[in-house]
C-alpha cells in the first residue's frame, strides 16, 4: 500500500475544500455589502425626502411675507435643507405678495459613501402650497391652515 499517494490525495482534497470555503465566504461578504448599500440608499432617500419637505414648507409662506425669516424663500429653503443634512439644488419659489394661492417646489441632494459604489448623490423633491387668504380667520373656518405639503 502506498501511503504517499493517499496523503497527497488527502492534502489535495483539503486544499479544494479551503478554496471552496473561501469562495463561499467571499460571496457572502459581497452579498452583505450589497444589502448594506441598498439599506444605506433607502435611508438616505427617506432623509432627503424629509429635508425636501421641510425646505418647501419653510419657503412657501416666505413667498408672501418674511414672517420672521432673514432672507428670501430660496434662502429659507436652503437653511432648512442644510439643517436636515442636505443641500438645496433648486427652488422654484418666486416672491408673490398677492393673496393668490401659490405652490413652491424644491429639490435637495445629499452625497453619501456607499460600499462597492463609491460616493452616490441622492436627490428628493417636494412641493408645498401656501394660501395667504387662510391667514384671515372666519367664523366658520374649518381649514387645515395656510400651508400644506405634498
Amino acid at each position: 500500500m502506498d501511503h504517499g499517494r493517499s496523503i497527497a490525495a488527502c492534502r489535495s482534497s483539503e486544499r479544494g475544500t479551503v478554496v471552496l470555503g473561501t469562495a463561499v465566504i467571499a460571496c457572502i461578504a459581497v452579498l452583505l455589502a450589497a444589502v448594506a448599500s441598498v439599506g444605506i440608499g433607502i435611508a438616505a432617500r427617506l432623509q432627503a425626502a424629509a429635508a425636501a419637505d421641510a425646505a418647501a414648507l419653510a419657503a412657501a409662506p416666505v413667498t408672501f411675507a418674511p414672517f420672521g425669516a432673514d432672507g428670501t424663500p430660496a434662502s429659507e429653503a436652503a437653511r432648512f435643507a442644510a439643517l436636515n443634512g442636505t443641500r438645496l439644488v433648486a427652488c422654484r419659489c418666486p416672491i408673490d405678495r398677492t393673496w393668490r394661492k401659490r405652490t413652491v417646489t424644491v429639490v435637495v441632494a445629499r452625497s453619501l459613501p456607499v460600499p462597492l459604489l463609491g460616493t452616490v448623490e441622492v436627490r428628493a423633491s417636494s412641493r408645498a402650497t401656501f394660501e395667504p387668504s387662510a391667514l384671515i380667520p372666519t367664523p366658520d373656518d374649518s381649514s387645515d391652515g395656510p400651508v400644506t405639503g405634498s
